[in-house]
């Protein structure tokens, strides 16, 4: 079969050589110049050739594939189009063609036919590497557009593949070029391990964390993460083979190695958003001498709050009954006590939180108190909100907070604070055995009218 191939390559050679022989003659060269001229002639027009059926091909394809691609059903072959993957191949084929052709000139300079090929070899070895990074380059486009991998870090991955490919080109590439076998040159290169995992230590480790990335989901793009210790508190714009960008919620871009997710501590929220709701936890410090017995008048009086009528009821009846369930009873109530103003406090935040209107009810509510310290007592809600957007977030836990902070002294308790400038100056009064002046009175601004 080769011997068939170098025949029909000798019968288009040797009649272009003949007319090239011709024009060299009809111009005047002396034969002792004439070899030398010839070849290079010869091989100017079969590179020159060789792109021109090359181009020919990509228009003949461009075309083809075009016409083919019309139509509500050419959406596939319309993005190979448009990622070239199809007029990519007449790349590979332009030094298979000069290959085919070279043998024929210079017969006397065997050294020299033996470079030029060797130089075509590597040609076709760096084409086919550039063409299979292409069509690497179109699977990741073709994974990423479907919604069960758009977010899955598969960026990193795809470009591992390429630099795969592209190492095993340069070794291959290389082997040619110096005449060798390419496993005696990985074999030589075996000496130097030490020195590249020093020169490609980051790549190495980028390498290992994006597999652990990819093969456990740890991260996605469009995740919101956190890491302690570091600024990172944003979402993930991209991951690639060495970098992980993030752009924070102060609109800071920071960019880290991949093995730092994997090698630290990580918080991923997108458990939180995948769940659709978002956790409210605060504290507040009550003042433990403001903690009283709960008076019947003090039953009566909170009885006029809606939410605090038929509970009060309730527990009177389980109190007349000899009953006293402070926990999850019979009846169905929250977790609290009309013992004291507080036992009572903490059941209207439990019910407060289970009618408000953006508290998820399928979650943990919970009004609890935590280990008192030298400050108060603490009093903790527990809860989570449908609410997901930071700012509507921020603006319903306000809301929360400041009818907590309003409705305490109604049930007498107070909540601490350190002691500020008023209280100083209130102090100072009193010392001086003068009436504590009260607050200016809030005047609405003079708005004149016409």
């Amino acid at each position: 079969m080769g011997m068939e191939q170098a025949d029909k390559s000798y019968r288009v050679a040797e009649p272009l050589l003949e007319a090239i022989k011709r024009l060299l003659a009809d111009v005047g060269v002396d034969a002792t110049h004439a070899d030398r001229w010839e070849g290079f002639i010869y091989l100017l027009l079969v590179v020159a050739v060789s792109l021109l059926l090359a181009w020919l091909l990509r228009v003949v394809l461009h075309r083809l594939f075009s016409r083919l691609a019309e139509g509500p059903r050419g959406g596939l072959l319309r993005e190979l189009i448009r990622h070239r993957l199809f007029s990519g191949t007449v790349y590979i084929f332009q030094p298979l063609i000069v290959l085919a052709f070279l043998p024929w000139i210079y017969a006397d300079m065997p050294r020299l036919i033996d470079w030029v090929q060797r130089l075509c070899r590597m040609a076709f070895v760096v084409a086919v590497c550039f063409y299979l990074n292409r069509i690497a380059d179109m699977v990741w486009y073709m994974f990423s557009r479907r919604d069960a991998w758009r977010d899955r870090p598969l960026k990193g991955l795809v470009q591992l593949a390429k630099g795969i490919l592209l190492g095993v080109a340069v070794v291959i590439s290389v082997a040619l070029l110096v005449g060798v076998s390419p496993m005696k040159l990985i074999t030589g290169l075996g000496a130097f391990a030490a020195v590249l995992m020093l020169v490609f230590k980051d790549s190495i480790l980028g390498f290992v964390a994006g597999v652990q990335l990819a093969q456990n989901d740890l991260v996605r793009r469009g995740d919101w993460i956190t890491l302690p210790g570091r600024l990172v508190n944003g979402v993930v714009e991209d991951i690639t083979l060495g970098t992980v960008k993030v752009r924070n919620f102060d609109h800071t871009l920071v960019s880290l190695p991949p093995y730092t997710l994997v090698a630290g501590e990580m918080q991923n929220w997108r458990g939180m958003v995948q769940s659709g709701a978002r956790r409210i936890k605060r504290a507040f410090l009550i003042d433990i001498d403001t903690v009283t017995e709960c008076s019947p008048e003090q039953l009566d009086a909170l009885s006029t709050l809606p939410s605090l009528r038929d509970y009060i009821a309730a527990k009177r009846a389980q109190k007349l009954a000899g009953r006293v369930e402070d926990t999850r009873n019979e009846s169905g109530l929250v977790n609290g006590s009309i013992e004291s103003n507080l036992g009572l406090f903490r059941a209207y935040i439990h019910l407060y939180l289970s009618h408000h209107a953006t508290i998820d009810t399928r979650c943990e509510i919970m009004a609890r108190l935590l280990a008192a310290t030298e400050n108060g007592v603490p009093l903790e809600i527990y809860c989570f909100t449908t609410v997901m957007s930071w700012v509507d977030y921020e603006s319903v836990q306000a809301s929360i907070v400041e009818h907590i902070l309003i409705m305490a002294p109604r049930f007498g308790l107070r909540v601490f604070q350190n002691a500020t400038g008023g209280d100083y100056i209130a102090a100072a009064y009193i010392t001086a055995g003068k009436p504590i002046p009260s607050p200016p009175a809030f005047e609405a601004p003079f708005i004149s009218q016409k």
